[in-house]
């Protein structure tokens, strides 16, 4: 997908005071950033950000860092942020391959992957966000018990995430590939995509994944 670049985007992200400019410079103090101890959950290509400011809204008592590549699209979220009082969130306009640089292990309860890149040739297979590389990345990071959490309205993807997360050495713990039809739905905030999708009629699937127990794993 070809992004439309906005003149002056980088510019206005180094300047921001919603974004973590340095980041590697705070791997294992993240508490330390939010002036808590809260649990960290964080997004893996938060678009333009409705879902993260969202949750960050609903829950005060937990800290939101959204990750997001493209610098046009992340100044888009950066102008929504602007209206927004909310204490608990930042961004970073990183690469998600680096987040084990970043985080400190065991430093983040939660990651949410939605509507993520395809990447629909066989060859670009590592490049998806649910696939063994970076399942080993989010490991690193994820607390004892953390999850991550994957929607998408591409069912080959979903179907490819369905094998190649287990055969990561993770386990499925829910899943549905209706998601707004079932017991799933329940406090499900919708992305900007989302809304899209789900105003055509189109499927969304979600999954949850967890660390394999020892006793499970061959």
């Amino acid at each position: 997908m070809r992004l439309r670049h906005i003149k002056g985007a980088e510019a206005a992200i180094a300047t921001s005071p919603y974004v973590i400019q340095e980041p590697v410079n705070n791997k294992g103090r993240w508490a330390e950033v939010f002036g808590n101890s809260n649990p960290l959950e964080i997004e893996v290509g938060m678009g333009k950000g409705r879902f993260i400011m969202e949750l960050a809204a609903a829950h005060p008592d937990i800290n939101f860092i959204g990750i997001e590549r493209y610098s046009s699209v992340l100044l888009r979220g950066l102008q929504k942020r602007a209206g927004l009082e909310l204490h608990n969130i930042y961004f970073m306009c990183i690469d998600a391959k680096d987040m084990a640089d970043i985080f400190a292990p065991g430093e983040v309860s939660k990651i949410y992957l939605n509507f993520s890149d395809p990447w629909p040739k066989d060859r670009h297979a590592k490049r998806r966000l649910t696939s063994p590389d970076f399942m080993a990345v989010y490991d690193k990071i994820l607390a004892p018990e953390g999850s991550v959490e994957f929607k998408t309205d591409n069912r080959p993807l979903f179907d490819y995430s369905m094998e190649a997360i287990p055969e990561a050495g993770w386990e499925i713990s829910a899943f549905t590939h209706d998601l707004h039809n079932s017991p799933l739905a329940a406090d499900n905030v919708m992305t900007e995509y989302e809304m899209k999708f789900a105003s055509e009629g189109k499927p969304i699937c979600k999954l949850t994944a967890r660390r394999m127990p020892p006793e499970k794993q061959l």
